[in-house]
């Protein structure tokens, strides 16, 4: 029976499917589908796709510093490679950080146990010293001379780079023209122009100097051309013309500080500088302090360690404080506050400044209780009965004592009610030559405390006086005279107020800093 019919037979019954040595294997079923994937499962897949894309950025990102951490030498060894790479080049030195130099002092920052980053600069040093040659020999100079550098940066032998740099300026002397240089040096200099210009003289001998350093046409024509610009330095010292002076022997010494004639000029310099500090101290004393400050402020520019004139610029300063004291008792408020900003300027430390800075507020304040309290017309009865009382005093011939009945302490009591008024103003003018003979009596009797007085009430008077500066400096002499005298007598304290009260007066007293000087031993000497 053939399996066809077998099967036949079979299946009369019921249906028997086949089998096989595997085991019974189901047959597909026509009418069934595979399922279709739902929403839910294509957005896991997108997000699945999304994050290892993420990682894969991520790796090919960090594959450089994830290597370095990991492997440190393998980074060394690529900026070896690298470097290596560049020196074959001929690629020495970049700003960019790809040049030789720079990719092995890169790998040495990273291990400098490398000996191959130490003996590949050694190597970049060799290549630069070549290329120089190679440039030199093509007439390319500023190639060469930058070469020059990187070598000597590089620290290859000094006999190697010198070598080469003479080469350097053979060359570039041969190809620079010296004797048209020369030339035009000496018609600039026969023309008067030495300095200022690079056609000018000097410019053009120091670059002939600068090529061949021992060019003797150079160098004297160079001595000659500075020996002019002292003449000329000179001239301008006896016109007065200190600071131009100044400049050109500064540009002198700058060029050869070695030169026969610059002793003498600076020697003329500095007495030139000495002249105009002494002009200074005229004007100060006569109360010219606009000049006397120019003046200081011309040789401190000059000479910025220069003490006496650090000392000047003080003293003006002070001396804009006495006006501002002034100002502040005729109560001129707003002149007093410009002289007070000034003083500030220039003596910032001075005790005189507080203190006009209080006189300044204690006129403020009482003169704003006067304006408050009193009427205009009973202010006028006083103002009237206050300068009646000083015209009694003056009779008596009461100038400045007994302290709150003289005619100075009538005035400056009108003057706080009413300074601006015709009859305050009157009375002040005339009180004025009483107090100046009373400081010149006082003075010559050596009653100097009196003296000093009647100077603080002619300093109030007329703070503008042209007279009031050589009387400043007569007061202070005076007790420097007077100290010195009650120091030999073993008056130490006498003498240390003495040295104070010259000082406030005029620092630039006669015999003041001797008289210093023995109180300060004095001083020493008594201390146990």
């Amino acid at each position: 029976m053939t399996h066809d019919q077998e099967t036949r037979t079979l299946g009369q019954g019921r249906r028997i499917e086949p089998t096989f040595s595997g085991g019974p294997v189901p047959l597909r079923d026509p009418e069934r589908r595979p399922p279709v994937p739902t929403w839910r499962d294509r957005r896991t897949w997108r997000w699945a796709i999304a994050v290892a894309a993420v990682l894969l950025a991520l790796v090919i990102a960090l594959r450089g510093p994830l290597a370095d951490a990991v492997w440190p030498d393998t980074r060394v060894q690529q900026l070896l490679d690298q470097a290596d790479h560049a020196l074959q080049k001929g690629h020495l030195d970049a700003a960019d950080g790809t040049g030789a130099r720079q990719l092995f002092e890169a790998a040495q920052a990273l291990d400098n146990d490398r000996s191959e980053a130490i003996t590949g600069l050694q190597r970049v040093g060799q290549a630069a010293l070549k290329q120089a040659g190679l440039a030199l020999q093509k007439n390319r100079f500023d190639e060469a001379r930058a070469m020059l550098s990187l070598a000597r940066e590089l620290q290859v032998p000094r006999a190697q780079a010198d070598a080469i740099a003479g080469r350097l300026r053979a060359r570039e002397t041969e190809h620079a023209g010296l004797d048209a240089f020369l030339q035009a040096a000496r018609q600039a200099q026969d023309a008067g122009r030495l300095q200022g210009t690079p056609d000018a003289a000097l410019p053009l001998y120091q670059r002939v100097l600068a090529l061949q350093p021992n060019h003797l046409a150079a160098l004297e024509g160079r001595e000659d051309a500075l020996t002019d610009l002292l003449q000329l330095a000179r001239q301008q010292l006896a016109r007065g013309q200190v600071q131009e002076a100044a400049t050109l022997v500064a540009q002198v010494r700058e060029y050869d500080a070695g030169h026969v004639d610059l002793p003498e000029a600076q020697a003329a310099l500095a007495r030139a500088l000495d002249a105009k500090r002494t002009q200074a101290d005229r004007d100060l004393r006569r109360g010219r302090l606009a000049q006397a400050l120019a003046a200081y402020q011309a040789v401190a520019d000059l000479s910025p360690d220069d003490v006496r004139a650090r000392q000047g610029i003080e003293q003006v300063g002070i001396a804009h404080a006495r006006i501002a004291i002034g100002k502040a008792a005729d109560f001129r408020f707003d002149e007093a506050q410009s002289e007070l900003a000034l003083a500030r300027t220039l003596a910032p430390q001075s005790p005189q400044i507080a203190e006009a800075e209080q006189r300044i507020n204690r006129g403020r304040q009482a003169q704003a209780r006067l304006d408050s309290s009193l009427p205009a017309r009973e202010r006028d009865r006083r103002v009237r009965a206050l300068l009646a009382q000083m015209v009694q005093a003056e009779a008596q011939g009461h100038w400045l004592t007994p302290p709150g009945d003289s005619a100075y302490d009538k005035l400056r009591a009108a003057q706080a009610l009413a300074p601006d008024a015709p009859t305050v103003r009157q009375a002040a003018a005339r009180l004025l030559p009483a107090v100046r003979q009373c400081f010149e009596e006082e003075l010559r009797s050596n009653r100097i405390r009196r003296a000093q007085a009647c100077l603080e009430a002619w300093q109030t008077l007329q703070p503008r006086d042209t007279a009031l500066p050589d009387a400043r400096q007569r007061l202070a002499e005076k007790w420097v005279a007077v100290g010195s005298e009650r120091l030999g007598a073993g008056d130490i304290a006498f003498a240390q107020q003495a040295l104070a009260e010259a000082r406030r007066l005029d620092a630039q007293a006669s015999g003041l800093d001797a008289f210093a000087e023995r109180v300060r031993t004095a001083k020493v000497g008594q201390t146990p």
